[in-house]
C-alpha cells in the first residue's frame, strides 16, 4: 500500500498546468559549486490576462585565489499563451562563447532557431528551465542555452523533507538522464530536481560536471 501511495501521489500531481504558476511573481536560487557559493538563477514571472511572461537570467563566475577562471551569463525570456509556449529567446556567453535559442509556435509545433539545433519539433517538447513542473512528464526538453533537445528518462526516487533556511519542504524527488547511449560524457543529462508536493514549486536540483553543483532557494513570492 505504501509503494502504490508512492506512485500515486507524483503521478496525479504532473497534471500542473503552466497556468498553475500565474500568481508567481519570482523564484530566486543561489549557485554552488563543491559547495561554494559562485552565483545565482533568478525567474521573474509576469502574469496579463491569457499571458504569462518568465524572463530569467544567470550569472556565476568560477575563481581560484581570486583569479576568475570560467564565467557565465544566460538571459532569456518564455511567453505562454493559454498555457502553451509561443515563443522563447536567450542569449548566452560561456567564458566567451556565445550561444542562443529562438524558439516560435508554427500551429502544433514548435520552431526551434538556436546554435546547436534548428528544426520543428513537437509541442509535447519542454523547455528545459526546470521550473515548470510538467517536465516530468516529457519525453524530451530543450536547451534552453542552445537549442539542442535532449531525450529524457524521468525516475521518481521518492518523497523527502527539505529544510531550506529556516523552512521544511515536503517534497518530490526525480533524475532526468539522457537516453541516449551515443552522447559523450559532458552532453549526457544527469540531474536531480525537487519540487514542493503542495505548490509543485521547484526548490532545489543538484548534479556533478566537472564538479558537484546544488541551486538552492533563496525565496519564492
Amino acid at each position: 500500500i505504501l509503494v502504490l501511495i508512492f506512485l500515486i501521489t507524483p503521478i496525479n500531481s504532473l497534471f500542473a498546468h503552466v497556468e498553475h504558476y500565474k500568481d508567481l511573481n519570482s523564484i530566486k536560487f543561489d549557485i554552488y559549486r563543491n559547495n561554494k557559493y559562485i552565483g545565482k538563477h533568478i525567474f521573474n514571472f509576469k502574469n496579463k490576462d491569457n499571458q504569462i511572461s518568465v524572463e530569467s537570467e544567470i550569472n556565476f563566475e568560477i575563481k581560484k585565489l581570486g583569479v576568475v577562471l570560467y564565467k557565465y551569463h544566460v538571459k532569456g525570456e518564455e511567453v505562454y499563451e493559454n498555457g502553451e509556449l509561443v515563443k522563447f529567446s536567450s542569449k548566452t556567453d560561456q567564458n566567451g562563447k556565445s550561444k542562443y535559442v529562438n524558439i516560435t509556435k508554427e500551429k502544433n509545433e514548435l520552431k526551434i532557431d538556436g546554435s546547436s539545433f534548428k528544426g520543428n519539433v513537437p509541442m509535447e517538447y519542454i523547455l528545459g528551465t526546470w521550473w515548470n513542473h510538467q517536465i516530468v512528464k516529457s519525453d524530451a526538453q530543450i536547451s534552453a542555452v542552445s537549442g539542442r533537445i535532449i531525450k529524457q528518462k524521468v525516475t521518481f526516487l521518492g518523497k523527502e523533507v527539505l529544510t531550506i533556511g529556516e523552512k521544511n519542504f515536503n517534497t518530490l524527488h526525480f533524475n532526468f538522464s539522457s537516453t541516449d547511449p551515443k552522447l559523450g560524457k559532458d552532453k549526457k543529462l544527469n540531474t536531480d530536481v525537487w519540487y514542493d508536493e503542495e505548490t509543485l514549486n521547484w526548490v532545489k536540483a543538484s548534479f556533478k560536471k566537472k564538479g558537484n553543483w546544488e541551486y538552492r532557494l533563496i525565496s519564492i513570492q
